[in-house]
């Protein structure tokens, strides 16, 4: 296999990393707004058939098809591209250090779900208590398999990208979170996806020295 392969696939951290500032910006914008934001996405979709459907299939089903893709492009890159593949197990080991942090966070800061602190009505049951808001587990681990996919096949950004958005956006409209807990969650699961692919290259030859020439 050609050495400068990994080159192809390659991209600048400060790219994504602005897209990482972004999502941290909305995330801290939108704190004080939260109650009017969350009743007014969160209504707009409960009052809907149309975007109650939408919403819930966003909300638990892309995300399961994010998963799959991922699964399936990691099955690709096995036997296509060896260089590609040990980084996107660099990105998984990623995701699951970001949902590790999620869940550490959610325990740490024990924010109320936004459907049980306002008493609102929503399209999808309210989690049961001690089942925290903040971050969003669910973004966080969009965010982190849109970023490990897109990092390892760029291509795959115009597809990664948007899911993710729904997916997080689709949990503010169904009732479960505010918006400022999706965009803190995407932001954290994107950055720590980052910081993996790009800090521990070495990882897979001291996994396994011979899948990477």
């Amino acid at each position: 296999m050609n050495s400068s392969s990994p080159r192809r696939y390659a991209i600048r951290p400060s790219r994504p990393a602005i897209f990482i500032a972004a999502l941290a910006l909305i995330a801290v914008v939108s704190y004080p707004l939260r109650d009017v934001l969350y009743l007014g996405l969160s209504g707009s979709v409960r009052d809907s058939a149309v975007l109650s459907a939408a919403a819930v299939f966003c909300s638990e089903t892309l995300l399961k098809f994010l998963m799959l893709g991922a699964i399936l492009l990691t099955v690709a890159l096995w036997f296509r591209d060896r260089n590609a593949f040990w980084r996107l197990i660099c990105g998984a080991l990623g995701a699951v250090l970001a949902y590790a942090l999620s869940e550490l966070l959610k325990a740490l800061v024990t924010e109320e779900r936004p459907c049980r602190t306002l008493e609102a009505v929503t399209a999808m049951a309210c989690p049961q208590p001690g089942d925290w808001s903040w971050p969003s587990n669910h973004s966080v681990v969009a965010a982190a398999i849109a970023t490990t996919c897109l990092l390892v096949r760029p291509a795959l950004a115009a597809v990664a990208i948007p899911a993710a958005l729904l997916v997080a956006l689709a949990r503010v409209g169904v009732g479960a979170h505010y918006v400022h807990d999706v965009f803190s969650g995407l932001a954290l699961g994107a950055l720590i996806v980052l910081v993996c692919i790009h800090v521990l290259p070495g990882l897979p030859r001291r996994i396994r020295p011979s899948a990477v020439r």
